[in-house]
């Protein structure tokens, strides 16, 4: 592995007046030693990043970087100039300009000595030592964080006595000082230790940060040295989180927990922010948070004091990890992959359906319409619609496997699971084919993840050898293990609901009504859904009487709910009664989460009722022998049903039997208080209108 800077890399004369030329004089010193393969496509890239914000810093410091397909190793080259170069910092111009060059996947070890370098470049005494350097190589050895080159005649280069080497890659190497964290190649998300209390009993003011920028290799780890030496300096307790490019390490959720304000200096999106919700909060660029990083920590502390908070997360998705068990988990996990894959499956399948009406049952036959597309024909266009819902539609088990992996082993599952789920499309796994690649995928990952790697490993864990290691151990799963029997158990599932008939096909729809009436839009009815989309991916007779019956179950509850606060509305509260009103328009759509205000607030008679009415819609739907092409839609895709109108009565029956339930469960408590009980003059019963 090459040296990061050399002599030949450093010119302590850089006569260039403009950025452009300094980066280009820089540049062509990193070609003639071969770590650029072409000057100009590099240099496109300088500016590119250049133009996204100006990379000049406060105290006479220019940091141009990229990372480019053109750089064959990360590579560092210095310029020291007498006059200054403009580089866009609010005091002024640069004399120090640090040209940073990284390949598209930079290698860990060179990566975090840079992360190390950004560092110490607010360090003033590093930054005087380098004005100080007489030679290159005292200057090349001061960055690396060596012992000063020897010149020519064997002493010590003249001004090495007056260099205080940073020790940069010291630095990144070392957990405890700022080095590489298993798996990232981030910075731990430590910081500096707590700052002296005033008192036994009292602990210092405690700010949690994160910071980010587009390349992740210098302002990103800049803007948190300068928040941690603020944080010191004002005697509070400043823990950074660095989200670089190469991944990033969790802050403690105990340290979050005890945090009382949280600062944001990014440049791109913060991962994971909901961790933060209800923290007094500063939100500003990364440039703030390394040209004035005390102002951001004294206006946090404001806002703790005032009592400024942001919205806290909602429940569901708070807090759910610890003390949960396998069972639960597995069902996030799940859920997490279905719920990625639900607007594929809107957006395929009612395109796929919209064609059916349009050009009817052949249109699959039709040839693909980049060869042939007239405009003036319906068949053409109808088609087309099929063939953008075919393409939509053919994500479904790539999507599923890739986000359960993502639920489980957040974004490094992402690529063993998208793998996965194409390679049980081609053994023809189906849908069980994705969830068990889903699965795998997310369990190798977090395999993975425990090995403990060395330093220089490290920081391509996330970006090479996660992704290289994972894809290959459940590729070799699902090609040679276990995709040929899951295959076989797809291909007999999809057997055994074409030849559904009689009193088989009832009992499975009892069963699925129960399913998607049983918790309004829950695990369990998702648990119905995807099984009855997963059959539209290779339709048959039985998978497409399975998902007329899911959806015709799926709009009994908020239907039922609705018919029953207009026949007694003296029996719910005045909130229920209004909720009513929008459930018929929510039942009709198939929205079955439209009953959950009322199961809320009534589970014990509202859920039973709700079953009743779901497994008796889902039992006459097949018993009918009703079809339906289209995942979603309610009455707005009727003329797609097979058997339209029988699938409508069936949908009528299951409500009136569930609202029938209902009303019996309910009159059988003790009356309502007065207060709940609907005033005389509005005892008529509320027409509804569907």
């Amino acid at each position: 592995m090459s040296e990061l800077i050399t002599a030949d890399l450093v010119d302590l004369d850089l006569s260039a007046e403009t950025k452009e030329a300094a980066a280009r004089s820089l540049a062509e010193r990193m070609r003639d030693l071969g770590r650029v393969t072409d000057l100009d496509g590099f240099l496109a890239d300088v500016a590119a990043r250049e133009a996204q914000m100006p990379t000049g810093l406060d105290g006479g410091i220019g940091i141009p970087h990229c990372r480019s397909e053109h750089v064959t190793e990360p590579t560092l080259a210095f310029g020291r100039s007498a006059a200054g170069i403009d580089f866009g910092a609010p005091d002024g111009p640069a004399d120090l300009i640090f040209l940073i060059a990284a390949p598209t996947g930079g290698d860990a070890d060179h990566l975090s000595i840079l992360s190390a370098l950004a560092r110490h470049l607010m360090d003033p005494e590093f930054t005087s030592a380098l004005r100080a350097a007489g030679e290159p190589g005292v200057a090349a050895a001061l960055i690396r964080g060596d012992e000063p080159e020897p010149s020519v005649d064997g002493d010590a280069a003249p001004g090495a006595d007056d260099v205080p080497a940073p020790a940069a890659a010291e630095v990144a190497a070392t957990p405890s000082d700022g080095g590489d964290t298993a798996g990232t190649g981030e910075r731990p998300a430590t910081g500096p230790g707590p700052a002296a209390s005033p008192t036994a009993d009292a602990h210092p003011f405690r700010i949690v940060a994160v910071t980010s920028c587009p390349t992740g290799i210098a302002h990103t780890y800049m803007a948190a040295e300068a928040l941690e030496s603020a944080g010191r300096a004002a005697g509070v307790e400043v823990v950074v989180e660095t989200q670089g490019s190469a991944g990033f390490v969790k802050l403690d959720p105990a340290v979050v927990a005890a945090a009382d304000g949280v600062i944001f200096a990014h440049d791109v999106e913060v991962r994971d922010k909901d961790r933060f919700a209800g923290l007094p909060t500063v939100d500003v660029g990364v440039k703030a948070g390394i040209n004035r990083p005390g102002e951001l920590i004294a206006e946090v502390r404001e806002k703790a004091a005032r009592g400024e908070r942001v919205a806290p997360a909602a429940p569901m998705d708070a807090g759910a990890d610890a003390g949960d068990g396998f069972a639960t988990r597995l069902r996030k996990w799940l859920m997490t992959g279905v719920s990625y894959v639900v607007p594929f499956v809107a957006a395929g399948g009612l395109l796929i359906a919209l064609a059916f009406a349009i050009g009817g049952y052949g249109i699959d036959k039709a040839p693909s319409v980049a060869d042939h597309f007239a405009w003036t024909e319906s068949a053409s266009w109808a088609a087309l619609l099929f063939q953008i819902g075919g393409v939509a539609f053919a994500f479904l088990v790539p999507v599923l496997a890739g986000f359960i992996a993502y639920g489980m082993a957040d974004r490094p599952g992402l690529v063993p699971g998208f793998v996965g789920g194409s390679i049980a499309l081609t053994v023809d796994a189906g849908f069980l084919g994705g969830l068990t690649a889903g699965l795998l995928a997310g369990a190798v990952v977090m395999a993975v993840q425990r090995i403990d790697v060395p330093a220089a490993l490290r920081g391509i864990m996330p970006v090479v050898v996660i992704p290289l290691l994972s894809s290959a151990v459940v590729g070799f799963l699902m090609f040679l293990v276990v995709g040929k029997p899951v295959a076989a158990l797809q291909k007999a599932l999809t057997d055994w609901l074409g030849g559904l008939s009689g009193t088989n096909a009832v009992i499975l729809g009892a069963l699925l009504g129960l399913l998607m009436a049983a918790d309004l839009g829950g695990p369990l009815n998702k648990v119905a859904y995807a099984f009855a989309v997963g059959g539209l991916a290779d339709p048959n007779e039985g998978s497409l009487k399975v998902m007329a019956a899911v959806m015709a179950a799926g709009m009994v509850p908020p239907l039922a709910m609705a018919l029953a606060t207009t026949v007694r509305g003296r029996l719910f509260t005045a909130s229920e009664r209004e909720n009513g009103k929008a459930a018929w328009v929510l039942g009709a759509s198939f929205i079955t989460e439209g009953a959950i205000p009322f199961a809320a607030a009534d589970p014990l008679r509202v859920i039973p009722s709700a079953m009743a009415g779901g497994a008796v819609t889902g039992a006459l739907s097949m018993a009918f022998g009703c079809t339906l092409r289209a995942p979603h839609g309610g009455v707005f895709v009727v003329p797609l049903i097979g058997s339209p109108f029988l699938c409508l009565l069936a949908v009528v029956a299951g409500t009136a039997v569930s609202a029938a339930v209902v009303l019996l469960l309910k009159g059988l408590r003790r009356p309502a208080p007065p207060q709940a009980a609907l005033p005389a003059e509005d005892g008529a019963p509320v027409a509804a209108a569907v």
